[in-house]
């Protein structure tokens, strides 16, 4: 008599791995519809529609390849159900903080100079976080599996929550400094002030890198990472100097959304290097690409900080810091400055 055959278990799409998936893993497994097996397009359309050439242009013939997108894992493997519980307790921190500083008449403490800064740094925000959240958008969008879409997507949900915050605590400045220009000048800021241009520049020219390779490395590892030392860590540390606490605590909450960020793109893009040959270099030009514009960005930014009345900020040393900070997400994903200089 033959061997009686092992009936499948329902997690057989993992392979023999002889354990129960985790949730995270069963919420994500081959959920790309775009990448299933025996596809004729990535959408059920006639394969010349112009959905399907997109995704074959972008994604399917784009310079970042693995044979094998579905043996990533994000190092926080996080499902939405923890990311819903995760933000809600940061979301409750907010609200007490604002709540707090609100009581003690925290807005009425703040000098004429750093409200002026506050006026053309820090609630413009929300437009680049706008942009970014764009960006993760597409990224999950056409990403080539269910893993790297999920934690796009969450992303995505950061971005929107850094608007939120920072929405709100302009609404309270207005009300706190009426005719200051809050809440109806932020737009002229951002689409005119001089130290804003490069940053708007650099975000729009982003929006149109549509190979998905591109996007990924602009977004998450080159632009991310350099405006988010500039706008979260560097402009917290200036507004503690300026007594401004609230925005220091807010700028610190928001921080620990980027920084996870930092940590999914990085496995990404450490994943490729190892697992094809031909996908650093592709990484690195595209680097090579962002970064200068990236720099010449927190340069610019730098130049408003540099305004604020305490805090000894000069906009050469911002810059510097923030591209110190890229290149730290850069070198845990196996990639960095040498590479990037060796590019031209």
């Amino acid at each position: 008599m033959s061997a009686k055959k092992r009936k499948l278990r329902t997690w057989s799409e993992f392979g023999d791995i002889r354990r129960r998936p985790t949730e995270y893993e069963i919420g994500a497994h081959a959920a790309n519809y775009t990448v299933r097996r025996d596809r004729m397009a990535p959408l059920e359309q006639n394969p010349s529609s112009p959905g399907n050439l997109w995704f074959l242009a972008y994604r399917d013939n784009s310079p970042l390849q693995l044979d094998d997108w579905e043996v990533y894992r994000d190092p926080d493997q996080l499902t939405y159900r923890a990311y819903v519980a995760k933000q809600a307790a940061q979301e409750t921190k907010v609200a007490g903080l604002m709540d707090s500083y609100s009581n003690i008449g925290h807005d009425q403490s703040l000098s004429p100079g750093w409200v002026g800064i506050l006026r053309t740094f820090y609630t413009p925000i929300r437009y680049p976080a706008h942009a970014l959240q764009m960006l993760q958008a597409y990224v999950a969008h056409m990403s080539p599996t269910a893993y790297i879409t999920n934690a796009a997507s969450l992303s995505m949900a950061d971005q929107l929550r850094r608007v939120t915050v920072v929405s709100i605590r302009t609404r309270e400045l207005q009300l706190g400094y009426p005719d200051a220009g809050f809440a109806t000048g932020e737009r002229d800021v951002w689409e005119g002030h001089d130290g804003w241009q490069p940053t708007r520049e650099l975000l729009e020219r982003a929006l149109i890198a549509y190979d998905w390779g591109e996007a990924l490395t602009a977004a998450n590892l080159v632009i991310a990472p350099t405006l988010d030392d500039v706008l979260n860590r560097q402009l917290g540390d200036v507004a503690r100097a300026n007594g401004d606490d609230l925005t220091w605590l807010l700028c610190q909450n928001l921080h620990e959304d980027s920084a996870r960020r930092a940590r999914w793109s990085s496995a990404v893009a450490s994943l490729a290097v190892e697992g094809r040959a031909e996908n650093k270099p592709a990484f690195e030009s595209w680097i090579a690409k962002w970064a200068p514009r990236a720099d010449a960005a927190a340069l610019a930014l730098g130049g408003i900080l540099a305004g604020a009345p305490n805090g000894d900020v000069d906009a050469e040393t911002v810059a510097a810091e923030a591209a110190e900070a890229r290149q730290q997400v850069l070198a845990v994903a196996g990639l960095g400055e040498p590479a990037l200089q060796s590019t031209g």
